[in-house]
């Protein structure tokens, strides 16, 4: 895991942040680290949903986000893979123009 970090600022429900601060006494952490690990398995999660990942592929071939973004959403295997689909899609869609 790379030690560069980024400062982020966000606005949150008091509610959800007392309760972010309660767990983070409970184990002897900070704010961040909590906020950090639930970002983390949210990501982590996100990237094992189906439909999700429907959705970033498709940002992904309408190139609403690079390639490393797509690694960073779901993993470079994945990354690769969708990556071959794009590319062949473009190769089809030229075919298909150019037999129209």
């Amino acid at each position: 895991m790379s030690t560069d970090k980024k400062r982020v600022q966000f606005r949150a429900p008091n509610r959800l942040i007392g309760r972010a601060d309660a767990l983070a006494a409970v184990l002897g952490e900070d704010r961040t680290d909590v906020l950090v690990t639930a970002l983390r398995e949210y990501l982590q999660n996100a990237a094992h949903d189906d439909a999700l990942t429907q959705e970033i592929a498709a940002a992904y071939y309408d190139e609403e986000i690079t390639f490393e973004q797509l690694k960073a959403l779901v993993g470079a295997e994945e990354a690769a893979n969708l990556r071959v689909l794009k590319q062949q899609l473009d190769e089809d869609f030229v075919d298909e123009v150019a037999d129209a």
